[in-house]
């Protein structure tokens, strides 16, 4: 009789070479969940228990912060917040040497407390940043790896896509998550902005002064973006301190956006029915992927893979501090070839257990976890934003951006370490607002 720990392995095997084959990551790990739950227990069973998942997951209240966070987000792009919170911060800091660049890392983490993207964050900011860096002179290079590198913060700072997904399959408090991402959040922008400012005190020609802006239009500008700030502070501020529970603060998220849509003059039915249709699209596609995960999810968990390689953690006898760091490496290596949402529910039930049984919480696995996977969207071979740039600026080679983003690549390391190194880093707000 085969071991359940290998068919366990089996199904990893399988789901990854599906993946690498190009089938999408929801029909991959619906299959292979369902194939392995068929294998470990029965076809009938199996069956069963999927059209249980299917209904479990339709029917989950929580679920429902996901689109109507995404609607908030789409009202809010009808609005035009993306040109704005760039605008903005280029006023304030683009009369210094890569101060567009620190703009644009600005609009990256302003947009991204909107979108919860880093895909849509490194889209919308670059159609708007790029050409005006390279207007101004900027590097391509540089003005290209520093818009992919500010695009990973819309994956992390709140309300974050990624976030929410992994709290539901985790089953973690999404307040607590959203807390716990805050100053990872902020200071992965910090870290990006001197990465910005080293590289121009060595190389002035990488990001050339722009004129400067009187202060008046500078406070002036920022009329652009107050009502969105508001928003987003009341929103996401409200839902970890307690004043709303994740589905209300997404209600009142898409209430407040509909009639800041209104007060700026942009709400019509054409604008209602796109940001509708494109939230239930992005809507349907992560159902699916949900169901899959939890599939996959319940099959690893019967064949007792986790608790194997838990075991053999213990018994080599290293540090949960080494055991994190291979779990890093790890993750870095699949995310070469793997999208970031596949990575996650991929791992998740393979590592969390691990993580926890270490002594480490499942808040700050999820910061870690989000956080090792934005890595992934700038680094080769896939770097999903790297090729999304490419895709705007077509003149720009793939080799011209990847080498622009080195440098951000660098930063993120540095980063990445800071967290695993000081947990208190992302769990401290958590426990201060006991959200």
């Amino acid at each position: 009789m085969i071991a359940p720990e290998l068919i366990g392995l089996c199904g990893i095997l399988i789901l990854l070479a599906m993946l690498a084959a190009g089938v999408p990551i929801g029909n991959s790990l619906s299959l292979v969940g369902l194939g392995g739950l068929a294998v470990m227990i029965s076809p009938q069973a199996a069956v069963i228990k999927a059209g249980v998942v299917s209904f479990e997951v339709i029917m989950k209240y929580e679920l429902g912060v996901l689109p109507l966070f995404l609607l908030m987000a789409h009202l809010c792009f009808a609005a035009g917040a993306s040109r704005d919170f760039f605008d903005v911060a280029a006023k304030f800091v683009g009369h210094r040497r890569g101060g567009l660049a620190l703009a644009s890392i600005g609009g990256c983490a302003g947009f991204g407390a909107i979108s919860g993207s880093s895909l849509a964050t490194v889209a919308t900011i670059s159609s708007v940043a790029l050409p005006e860096m390279r207007k101004a002179g900027y590097h391509p290079g540089f003005a290209s790896g520093a818009l992919a590198a500010g695009g990973t913060l819309g994956s992390l700072i709140p309300p974050s896509g990624a976030l929410i997904v992994f709290g539901i399959i985790a089953e973690q408090s999404i307040g607590k998550l959203f807390a716990a991402a805050v100053v990872p959040g902020i200071s992965q922008a910090i870290f990006y902005m001197i990465a910005i400012v080293i590289l121009c005190a060595f190389m002035p020609g990488l990001g050339p002064a722009t004129a400067r802006v009187p202060w008046s239009e500078r406070l002036r500008s920022l009329r652009k973006v107050i009502d969105i700030f508001a928003l987003i502070v009341f929103v996401i501020g409200g839902l970890m301190i307690g004043w709303f529970t994740p589905t209300e603060a997404a209600s009142v998220g898409v209430t407040c956006a509909m009639l800041l849509l209104a007060v700026r003059g942009q709400f019509s039915r054409a604008a209602m029915v796109d940001a509708l249709q494109s939230t239930l699209r992005t809507t349907g596609m992560i159902y699916v992927v949900i169901i899959g995960a939890l599939l996959f999810a319940t099959f690893v968990s019967i064949t007792g893979i986790t608790d194997a390689l838990s075991g053999i953690v213990r018994d080599l006898d290293a540090s949960p501090l080494t055991a994190i760091i291979v779990m890093a490496l790890l993750l870095l290596l699949l995310g070469s070839f793997l999208d970031g949402v596949a990575l996650m529910l991929l791992t998740t039930p393979i590592f969390l257990p691990i993580a926890v049984d270490l002594g480490y919480s499942p808040i700050w696995f999820g910061i870690f976890l989000v956080r090792t996977m934005e890595i992934g969207f700038i680094h080769p071979p896939l770097g999903l934003n790297i090729y999304v740039i490419q895709g705007i600026a077509k003149d720009l080679s793939l080799g011209t951006i990847f080498r622009g983003v080195i440098p951000f690549l660098a930063a993120d390391f540095v980063h990445l370490g800071f967290l695993i190194g000081f947990p208190a880093l992302t769990l401290w707000l958590p426990s201060v607002v006991g959200g």
